[in-house]
């Protein structure tokens, strides 16, 4: 989960929530995919990180009594496990790309048992490139659309966005050209270059604040996260100098 804090309390948004974040946002992008993969590889965004459910999971607190922002996890095998074997039981594209983005996110880890997997992980995608006719450069491409709008995703979900129209580095896209975000305004976004197909258009996520600071047990905090109120945060995405005239488009 994704934990920001806030004046008040902790702001909770789950990775379910930011993985449909980067769904929308690939929704959008100006981008030529495999044949009959489009649907797929924007289905694989929304999902690279459903395996964990923070209603269910175990050790979501820190020693303190916080709730543990995602990038405090290392490697857990069992998770990646699971992450692999719910993919295989959907298609064997969606296993290639989530095979991809867990290389990307443990490739550097040094323990014995990450090394395994990622070997296990690189053997994998060979053959199903192989039996699925996708050459390793479009497979890298496709990719790097997952990495980059999981990238942009975690900006906004983090509040990460510099202020007063200064740039912030989002990653390189698929075509290996570096993009920036740029705030117009709190809730206005804009992206340079443009990637997008629609020169304004808007996404949402959902959170949930938590006034309580600290929990005694998982169990505790997750009581507090089942009976806190929802909300939505709107953001307009457009090329800058676009004027917020009428309602912007929503993604279907």
């Amino acid at each position: 989960m994704i934990v920001n804090y806030t004046s008040k309390g902790w702001e909770i948004i789950t990775q379910r929530a930011h993985g449909l974040l980067a769904a929308q946002i690939a929704s959008y992008w100006k981008f030529t995919y495999p044949p009959n993969h489009r649907l797929d590889t924007i289905l694989a965004i929304a999902e690279h990180d459903d395996t964990g459910i923070e209603f269910n999971q175990q050790n979501l607190l820190t020693p303190a009594g916080g709730p543990v922002h995602y990038a405090m996890r290392g490697f857990d095998a069992k998770h990646c496990g699971q992450l692999m074997l719910a993919s295989r039981a959907k298609s064997r594209y969606f296993t290639l790309l989530n095979a991809m983005h867990l290389i990307f996110l443990y490739e550097k880890d040094t323990s014995q048992a990450a090394r395994a997997f990622i070997r296990g992980q690189r053997q994998l995608i060979s053959r199903l490139r192989r039996e699925l006719g996708v050459s390793a450069a479009q497979a890298d491409k496709t990719y790097a659309l997952m990495q980059w709008c999981d990238a942009l995703s975690l900006l906004i979900c983090q509040h990460a966005v510099q202020p007063e129209h200064r740039m912030t580095e989002i990653s390189k896209g698929p075509e290996g050209i570096s993009y920036e975000l740029c705030q117009l305004s709190p809730d206005s976004l804009s992206v340079r270059p443009w990637p997008f197909v629609e020169p304004r258009f808007t996404v949402s996520i959902e959170f949930r604040t938590l006034s309580q600071l600290q929990f005694t047990s998982t169990a505790d905090f997750q009581r507090a996260l089942e009976e806190a109120s929802i909300k939505e945060k709107v953001y307009t995405l457009k090329v800058h100098g676009i004027k917020n005239q009428g309602s912007p488009r929503r993604p279907t």
